[in-house]
């Protein structure tokens, strides 16, 4: 059996990309968390992963990092990763692929923290034609795939990559315009994406420097999230 590790459901937007794409597609694994921090009582990152980060895929006696790659490993091995059709497939990867590499600023400026709402201080240009190009993107998809996923009828890879963004859309209150919008409700209404949400909620642990980053970024109008 496969065994994923991951950290912080509430923070790790990495981590979500693959965990939430083995949920949907129904493949086996055996969750490992590690909590970010180095807490007492979990294993250095580095004790698993070659780069000392999350996610990282065991499968056997072989290792798999980065997301992308993982993806692309279990791709190989599991029918319906991708879409089945070509151009959708196509479209997919190059979507994928940009938000992989990309969006900088919707990165730095919108961390992701599942259970809270924010209320940002400012969005300068960047962060806004990151919003715009995400937009675009998705409409793109939707209207040319017909729906409700951005590559047609099936939840697929590349709707796990942008799955952290739609839990940014929830916390910001992002709106990407178009169809984006019920796009976002039936991401967040997928049961993958809600078991993951549910459990982010329920993790009482914090890591400074994501909070830190959280409270930079904006005025914290709700939290949700269970108390220790």
């Amino acid at each position: 059996m496969y065994q994923l590790y991951i950290a912080n459901k509430n923070y790790s937007s990495w981590s979500l990309r693959p965990w939430v794409l083995m949920r949907a597609q129904g493949i086996d694994f055996a969750e490992r968390q590690v909590l970010f921090g180095n807490l007492p009582g979990y294993p250095d990152f580095r004790s698993f992963s070659p780069t000392g980060s999350v996610p990282c895929l065991i499968d056997g006696g072989l290792t798999v990092w980065d997301s992308m790659a993982i993806v692309e490993y279990l791709a190989e091995r599991h029918p319906g990763v991708w879409a089945e059709d070509a151009v959708a497939r196509a479209w997919s990867r190059s979507a994928a692929a940009e938000m992989h590499s990309g969006f900088r600023s919707l990165r730095n400026i919108c961390g992701m923290s599942c259970g809270v709402r924010v209320a940002l201080r400012e969005r300068p240009a960047d962060l806004e034609k990151d919003i715009a190009r995400i937009g675009e993107l998705w409409n793109q998809g939707l209207e040319r795939f017909g729906g409700p996923f951005l590559a047609g009828r099936h939840f697929t890879a590349v709707d796990a990559f942008f799955a952290p963004v739609v839990f940014r859309a929830l916390t910001y209150g992002l709106d990407f315009g178009g169809r984006a919008g019920t796009y976002v409700a039936t991401m967040l209404a997928t049961p993958a994406m809600r078991e993951w949400y549910d459990a982010g909620l329920a993790e009482t642990w914090r890591d400074q420097p994501h909070e830190d980053e959280i409270a930079a970024s904006g005025t914290i109008t709700a939290d949700l999230r269970a108390r220790a």
